[in-house]
């Protein structure tokens, strides 16, 4: 095979086998870690300083920053963080994707193989989820390691190239080109991670004095710099048709960076002599790798010190970037939490989706009230508006089950986030059937009107008595549901006996009257329909109740809550 493309394909197949081994560490680590990613999430809600540690940690383990910043922007969408926070999480995020180059930079060559055996004994003879997961992040790890010694292997012969390595001296004296270059490899590849890999790959091969980095330190921090600034373009990619804090996020995270080239592309010299002298001595290309790591390191250090006590400001340039407009007026029928770009991040996909679960039963009680004026003003008018918001709740039920259906396609869930998110599904089942009851009772009372008979008016505050204590019901249950208050829960689950005295009494009242003639004996079928239908609403606010008093709830996903978050990071 030609020379030329054997190095191509090397190359392309090791950054290949690199980013499939930190995809799948990242993937193996959310599962390994757990319940404990929700304590991490916690934070995202608290200060600036512990938003830069969550979002160091969440980078850690999500392998990517622009992972973390997608999700940052995920959440400022959903209204479940402010912008400052989210600006918080982005510094932090800068900060923990360097932990990557620092793990590369250790030389694993002769461990690779059984660190990848290693792995895949504990993944293929594990039983434990957590134990088999943990297998499979050593084996993602040694995939990761191969694909770097994949690469620098095809990468030797280029250092004796004259043409090749006439190229990189004009890189490694020209800044601004080596920023430009380092921008266009992130920008093709989507992983700055991956790119520095390379780049620190590329630095450890001998130029052709046998001795010195074929690139140099003060060669490869210009690139270092624009693999940073290449990183943003995830993030304004996922910003796109997002709300405006969500952009602002985004362009806060291209400020962050850009400012960084801006300041350091000033001190490359100073900066790489820095590096050098607190980096372990040595020759140039056994140590060049560690130096830019630490360089990466210090770099995102640095100008998050130099940005936390100014995050005002980033706000206010934001601000002025991306103004304020007219403000949208968002249809209750679609989602205001779910954002697909998260299903790979289940922890936080969760979080939201409890949020959405919430929204959801709000719509629910929307149709609970359009029926009780229904029912007030007994008019074809209001009957539609019932049928019309019950059918905006059917709408959006679907969509947030469709979401958790690709949570489950994903494969990303844990066994225990899988039997959370069921309970979850449970919950959003018995919220749609209480808006589908509203919708019966609504039918109901239609067909009376075309009977072009009326109720008395007994019967009709009777119907209004007991919607009053469904509504109520309702309106507590939701509140336990978000808070989890498992003995306020048993309080209210025994206001059904209310419910179902009242309908017993209405029944019999209903018979008496038509014995009287006060109703027409034709009002009974629909009339006992609608007390049925409303004794099933107070059966679905019991079983709402019911999955409260389990292990896992909905309110351990509202995590955004100020006492959720309290309690979390405690």
């Amino acid at each position: 095979m030609n020379s030329t493309l054997q190095i191509i394909f090397g190359l392309l197949g090791g950054l290949a086998v690199f980013i499939y081994g930190m995809n799948m560490m990242s993937e193996c680590l959310q599962k390994a870690a757990g319940e404990k990613m929700k304590t991490i999430l916690a934070l995202l809600t608290k200060n600036p300083i512990l938003g830069v540690l969550a979002g160091a940690l969440t980078t850690a383990v999500l392998q990517s920053s622009s992972a973390t910043t997608v999700m940052a922007i995920g959440f400022v969408s959903a209204g479940l963080m402010s912008l400052p926070q989210a600006i918080s999480i982005i510094l932090g995020a800068n900060i923990g994707t360097t932990m990557t180059a620092q793990i590369i930079a250790f030389k694993l060559s002769d461990y690779i193989y059984i660190i990848i055996f290693i792995g895949f004994i504990i993944g293929f003879i594990a039983k434990n989820e957590r134990v088999k997961n943990i297998g499979q992040t050593i084996f993602a790890f040694g995939l990761l390691f191969l694909g770097i010694e994949t690469m620098g292997s095809v990468m030797k012969p280029l250092a004796s190239s004259p043409i090749f390595t006439s190229m990189i001296e004009r890189v490694a004296d020209i800044p601004v080109l080596g920023v430009a270059v380092g921008t266009l490899m992130t920008l093709v590849v989507q992983s700055s991670s991956a790119t520095i890999a390379v780049l620190q790959n590329f630095a450890s091969q001998a130029g052709p004095d046998g001795v010195t980095s074929i690139i140099g330190l003060t060669g490869a921090i210009p690139i270092l710099l624009g693999d940073n600034i290449g990183t943003t373009i995830t993030a304004l990619l996922a910003s796109v048709g997002q709300p405006k804090d969500a952009k602002r996020t985004a362009v806060a995270h291209c400020i962050f960076n850009i400012s960084g080239c801006l300041i350091f592309i000033w001190l490359i010299k100073p900066f790489a002599a820095l590096i050098q002298w607190i980096t372990t001595k040595g020759p140039e290309i056994e140590v060049i790798s560690r130096q830019i790591a630490n360089a990466h390191t210090l770099f995102n250090i640095t100008m998050t010190l130099i940005w936390i006590p100014l995050i005002w400001l980033m706000v206010k340039i934001v601000m002025k970037i991306i103004p304020n407009g007219k403000d949208v007026v968002l249809d209750i029928a679609e989602p205001k939490y779910l954002d697909s770009k998260l299903i790979v991040q289940p922890t936080a996909a969760l979080q939201l989706v409890a949020k959405e679960v919430v929204h959801c039963s709000e719509v629910a009680h929307d149709v609970l009230r359009e029926l009780k004026v229904a029912v007030q003003e007994e008019t074809k008018e209001q009957i539609e508006a019932v049928r019309e918001m019950a059918n905006k709740e059917r709408s959006l039920n679907e969509k947030i089950t469709d979401y958790m259906a690709e949570l489950f396609a994903s494969g990303m869930l844990t066994e225990e986030q899988a039997n959370q998110t069921s309970s979850i599904m449970y919950v959003l089942s018995d919220v749609d059937r209480i808006a589908a009851l509203c919708r019966e009772v609504s039918s109901s009372m239609e067909d009376k009107m075309e009977m072009q008979y009326k109720y008395s008016k007994e019967a009709m505050k009777d119907l209004e008595k007991s919607l009053d204590l469904i509504d109520n019901m309702y309106t507590d249950t939701m509140n336990i549901m978000a808070t989890g208050d498992v003995e306020n829960a048993k309080k209210v689950a025994k206001r059904k006996e209310k419910i179902m005295d009242l309908d017993m009494n209405m029944r019999i009242a209903h018979v008496n009257r038509v014995g009287k003639g006060k109703c027409s004996s034709k009002l009974t079928a629909p009339f006992n329909k609608m007390i049925h239908s409303i004794d099933r609403m107070g059966n679905c606010c019991v079983n709402l109740l019911d999955v409260v008093q389990r292990p896992a709830n909905l309110s351990d996903y509202l995590l955004s809550d100020d006492t959720k978050a309290i309690e979390a990071a405690e």
